[in-house]
């Protein structure tokens, strides 16, 4: 993940929507995680048949978050991966979308939230079980807007330094879910 790629403004509306819906962030999640597979298999592993995956599977690549591994493909049996590229995916102001396509953006957001509580339910065993793995740490500051905005940046940055792409990193990488939100204290 050592790239220096800008962010990508999830500003499109047919992005937003490829990323709205719960089957497909399922299998770009496994695809990142697990690496290539085919419709069937994701379809086996996430409980959906071959022809919804293989729809869902074709929107994501329409909208480049996956691809076709082409040399590995054969007949009817394609094989997908995550794209390549940059991982630094950003939501857009509200504003900064028509009317209409807000909406889309309240669902990735909602949908997003959801997993974030699904994976802030399993950190205690997962804590109990694998410390080596299973960290976490709680802050509280006060900051400027300004000094908010470096921090976030200088995070990212730790993020692609730190980080690896599936097929780039070393032995004994394992796939890790990191989160990093921050809402105001002074709003409770």
């Amino acid at each position: 993940m050592k790239d220096d790629a800008e962010p990508v403004i999830l500003d499109d509306p047919g992005r937003l929507k490829a990323l709205s819906h719960p089957l497909r962030r399922r299998i770009l999640h496994r695809l990142r995680a697990h690496g290539p597979a085919t419709s069937t298999t994701i379809g086996e592993v996430l409980g959906a048949n071959t022809g919804t995956t293989s729809y869902h599977l074709r929107q994501l690549e329409k909208y480049g978050f996956i691809e076709e591994i082409a040399e590995r493909s054969a007949g009817r049996e394609r094989w997908w991966r995550s794209a390549q590229g940059p991982r630094d995916l950003r939501t857009p102001p509200a504003e900064a979308l028509s009317p209409e396509d807000r909406p889309l953006l309240a669902e990735l957001l909602r949908l997003g939230h959801a997993e974030d509580m699904e994976l802030l339910g399993r950190l205690p065993e997962s804590y109990a079980r694998d410390r080596a793995w299973a960290m976490l740490s709680r802050g509280f500051t006060h900051m400027t807007e300004e000094g908010l905005a470096e921090f976030f940046e200088a995070y990212i940055r730790l993020l692609r330094q730190h980080g690896h792409s599936r097929e780039d990193a070393p032995p004994g990488a394992r796939p890790v879910n990191i989160r990093l939100f921050t809402l105001p204290a002074d709003e409770d």
